[in-house]
């Protein structure tokens, strides 16, 4: 296997989501150059979920956009992978998520870009779910061997607050 030569994840990352899928092309136009996009969309059949990728890492692509996929699919092109095993499709950036000490020291012993760490706040995507918060949320990033992002209830106004890498969003940069 090819030696990685570590790559700088992007601050501010969109991910897909089946609730904001109508608005992802007006989301991916609001983001600025340089910053990255997760695509999921794993409530699509195969064939569409391959057509819907297409279309929107073209978007991605004329931005300026970091493309990123879960479970990507032979062909795709993409600047890396997020979540769990790329199957070899991903040779770039390499993005995976933890909520807890545990899940940060795994994230550190692999060969992993970035974290995702959530979720600091309330999100729709895990109603009555526990958070982290503010300070548990920081106090886990410190521990963390790779840059952190924020995630879950985030906006630009709490990402501001938080003095780690970058954030990551769905509602909170569809909206």
């Amino acid at each position: 296997m090819a030696k990685r030569h570590p790559v700088l994840p992007p601050r501010r990352l969109l991910l897909s989501d089946a609730r904001n899928d109508a608005v992802l092309a007006r989301a991916i136009a609001r983001l600025p150059h340089g910053a990255g996009f997760v695509f999921r969309h794993y409530h699509l059949p195969l064939r569409e979920r391959d057509a819907r990728f297409r279309a929107l890492a073209r978007l991605c692509r004329a931005r300026g956009v970091v493309v990123l996929a879960s479970r990507p699919q032979r062909g795709w092109r993409i600047d890396g992978v997020y979540g769990g095993a790329d199957d070899g499709l991903g040779t770039g950036l390499r993005i995976l998520t933890a909520h807890s000490l545990r899940e940060i020291r795994e994230v550190s012993r692999t060969r992993a870009d970035a974290v995702l760490l959530s979720p600091v706040f309330p999100t729709r995507s895990h109603p009555g779910g526990t958070v982290l918060g503010p300070v548990r949320f920081l106090l886990l990033a410190r521990r963390s061997c790779v840059p952190v992002l924020a995630l879950g209830g985030m906006t630009a106004m709490r990402a501001a607050r938080l003095p780690v890498h970058g954030w990551a969003a769905i509602d909170g940069l569809s909206a």
